[in-house]
């Protein structure tokens, strides 16, 4: 890998974000939406304080998620990812450069949501607001990687869509937003514990609530990094030139 041909594909996937104003509005916009939406079915209640960090963590998550995997995608069936990877660029250049590109639009994303989710919603924060957006960046960082590890195995836009019940259902289900996850049969508690997304709402949880302290979630975050670093070199590994 070469820094050069990183960043040139970073910058030539952010110039092609920059002319789709549907995936901006998706990336930057939607989000923001559904948590407004969650706050206001539960207006004049407690519940948007105890489900809104989980929320935080899940629809950016989701987002990242698709929109990561339908167009890295989009690169191999058309072709591009076998042109350019005819030239000096190694699958490292491609997936680090599609990661530092759509880890730089979650990063905005991240500060519109937790923004409006603080601001706008009024979801209280107990600890700091930038450990908030810290926690929602890794959560973001965590979509986009299991969204270049699923647009790896996939050969259209639909598999995608079908490789959600693997990579996002069970973290959603398993995550502790239904039901704690110490009230679940032991070996879903288990493997739930082992799901990153799991982390990112009990790290969130615990910035909003001031229960745990700075040790227990910055763990969590680190536990995230661990997923979203492993996502990504297994991605770069399996990536395929072209989908036939």
């Amino acid at each position: 890998m070469t820094p050069t041909r990183t960043l040139a594909t970073t910058a030539r996937v952010l110039m092609q974000v920059r002319h789709d104003p549907r995936t901006i509005a998706l990336l930057l916009v939607v989000p923001s939406l559904l948590i407004g939406l969650v706050a206001w079915i539960f207006d004049e209640t407690t519940v948007f304080d105890r489900i809104g960090p989980a929320m935080l963590a899940l629809f950016p998550f989701i987002v990242m998620f698709l929109v990561t995997s339908i167009a890295t995608l989009r690169e191999r069936r058309s072709g591009t990812l076998e042109r350019l990877l005819s030239m000096p660029m190694g699958r490292g250049d491609f997936i680090l450069g599609y990661t530092l590109a759509f880890g730089a639009l979650a990063v905005l994303q991240t500060t519109i949501a937790v923004g409006f989710a603080t601001w706008v919603c009024g979801l209280e924060v107990e600890k700091s607001i930038v450990l908030l957006f810290v926690v929602a960046i890794a959560d973001a960082l965590l979509g986009t990687a299991l969204g270049l590890l699923a647009s790896a195995f996939a050969r259209t836009e639909f598999q995608v869509v079908q490789f959600m019940p693997v990579f996002v259902f069970p973290q959603i289900l398993l995550g502790g937003i239904f039901l704690p996850r110490d009230q679940l049969p032991n070996v879903l508690e288990t493997i739930g514990d082992w799901m990153p997304l799991s982390h990112a709402i009990d790290a969130l949880t615990a910035v909003a609530t001031g229960d745990e302290g700075d040790g227990y979630i910055w763990l969590r975050v680190l536990f995230i990094c661990c997923w979203v670093l492993g996502a990504i070199v297994i991605g770069s590994l399996t990536l395929r030139r072209r989908t036939a």
